[in-house]
């Protein structure tokens, strides 16, 4: 079936459940991955059949979404330039694709903006050098303008009571 169907050949990079490898060789009985910590995978062609199978080498391209969070006290005005501000750090990346950022939660420590893209390329390594990239534009376009980042913090609030004596 699998030779018939050729959801995989040589050369692919398979995630089939806990199992992520490229395919080193296709046998009658079994499939044998390279981990990409290099340990061999060989999985039985019978649980392949029954299990769902990704394909990332037939990816066309790659959808990144990320969270950037800022501080609460980040004025109204900044945080309407912030979706703009992401938008021209993604189209400044070759091979990338804006799609989408708002201000999506508020959360614990900050109020969250999410943004997804897409890659126009399947590499993993062209994906995470966009955003590595994009993420250095972040760091110094929030800079510039004054924009903290947000990391967890509490705050805690002492309110001293006088306790007067009972009548």
């Amino acid at each position: 079936s699998i030779t018939l169907d050729k959801p995989f050949e040589v050369g692919d990079l398979l995630v089939i459940e806990d199992a992520r490898g490229t395919v080193e060789r296709i046998g009658i009985k079994s499939t044998r991955l390279r981990s990409l910590d290099g340990e061999q995978i060989i999985i039985a062609n019978a649980d392949l059949l029954k299990s769902r199978l990704r394909n990332f080498k037939r990816m066309r391209e790659r959808r990144q979404v990320f969270t950037v969070g800022v501080t609460y006290e980040t004025p109204r005005e900044r945080l309407a330039q912030i979706p703009s501000i992401i938008e021209t750090a993604v189209r400044a990346q070759p091979k990338t694709r804006f799609d989408r950022c708002h201000l999506m939660a508020f959360g614990d420590s900050s109020l969250n903006f999410e943004t997804a893209y897409f890659v126009t390329e399947p590499d993993y390594r062209t994906l995470a050098d966009s955003q590595h990239a994009i993420n250095l534009a972040l760091i110094e376009q929030f800079a510039a303008r004054g924009i903290a980042f947000a990391y967890p913090t509490r705050r805690l609030i002492n309110e001293e009571r006088q306790v007067s004596d009972p009548p």
